[in-house]
């Protein structure tokens, strides 16, 4: 059965999920995303992935600040609104607006990592598995029962961008699953399983290299794509930002503290409070802040970046 569609999304994320149903027999009237934000260098005012998918297929596009009864007339028409990465709150009106109700496309097996960032708190989390969640929206917070859970493994080199794009592919699938089966009835989330995965803040991208070799990696490699993780190095405490990274052989470098930087036959390290992490790919908030590996920047800032310098 094809049905009238809706779609409220913003990031890359949602733009593929989105792409996949305007392949798809289903019908999209109309598509909801979040208003245009200052990005790149010259902070001037970017249209979302949505958006621009949106617009590019001839859609009306709606950009409203905020969700209210407007919006909610605006979904009479449809069958189904269906989210994906949103960022906005759908009020009790727009909830009961589409005809059969808003469905969510979550990127986590539910109801572990509600929440804004789920992505990045399952890699920072160390969890082995994640996944997505096709689940029908109700007033709390990623609270609503569950159609279908999908799952994928998450390996040591896993990052946010790589997991994320993984996930809008399978979770588009899953939701086509969903909307092919409009007698399939959703199960209730076990409440006392819940995890929250909080909107992610400046902090979360400092490193901090008292902790661990892996929990440094997992935090590299959860913020890839996003804001990526960094560290302060020499006086004028110049930003280093961390790309690419391992945890490096036990045994193999050393004791130092942490923070403290060894050029290895292995390449460069940084210490940690527990093991030493590998540094692959970097960027410095100088000269034209051009990402490039370690070796090269080590070559090309002698001052900042040598053997026993510290971190942090």
């Amino acid at each position: 059965m094809a049905w009238r569609l809706a779609f409220a999304g913003t990031p890359a994320f949602a733009a593929t999920i989105l792409q996949r149903l305007l392949d798809s027999e289903h019908r999209m009237l109309r598509v909801f995303t979040q208003p245009d934000r200052p990005a790149k260098r010259g902070r001037r005012p970017q249209p979302s992935a949505v958006r621009v998918l949106a617009e590019s297929a001839s859609l009306e596009v709606l950009v409203p600040p905020r969700m209210g009864q407007r919006e909610a007339a605006a979904l009479a028409d449809c069958d189904w609104l269906l989210v994906a990465a949103y960022g906005l709150l759908l009020p009790p009106a727009v909830l009961a607006a589409p005809r059969l109700g808003c469905v969510n496309v979550h990127a986590s097996l539910l109801p572990r990592w509600r929440g804004a960032a789920p992505v990045e708190h399952a890699i920072l989390g160390g969890d082995a598995e994640t996944g997505v969640s096709i689940m029908r929206m109700d007033a709390g917070l990623d609270t609503g029962p569950v159609y279908l859970r999908r799952a994928v493994q998450l390996t040591s080199e896993a990052t946010g961008r790589s997991v994320a794009s993984c996930l809008a592919t399978l979770g588009a699938e899953a939701l086509l699953e969903v909307l092919a089966a409009p007698d399939l009835e959703p199960a209730a989330q076990d409440e006392h399983a819940a995890t929250y995965a909080p909107k992610l803040t400046a902090a979360a991208s400092l490193i901090d290299w008292r902790q661990s070799a892996e929990q440094v990696d997992r935090q590299v490699r959860a913020l890839v794509g996003r804001a990526p993780a960094y560290t302060a190095v020499g006086e004028e405490a110049v930003r280093l930002r961390i790309l690419s990274a391992a945890p490096a052989p036990g045994g193999a470098h050393g004791i130092a503290p942490p923070g403290t930087l060894r050029r290895t036959p292995a390449g460069w390290l940084a210490h940690c409070g527990v093991g030493a992490l590998g540094l692959r790919q970097v960027q410095l908030s100088r000269g034209k802040g051009t990402p490039q590996t370690m070796e090269s920047a080590a070559n090309g800032y002698p001052g900042l970046l040598f053997d026993g310098a510290v971190l942090g």
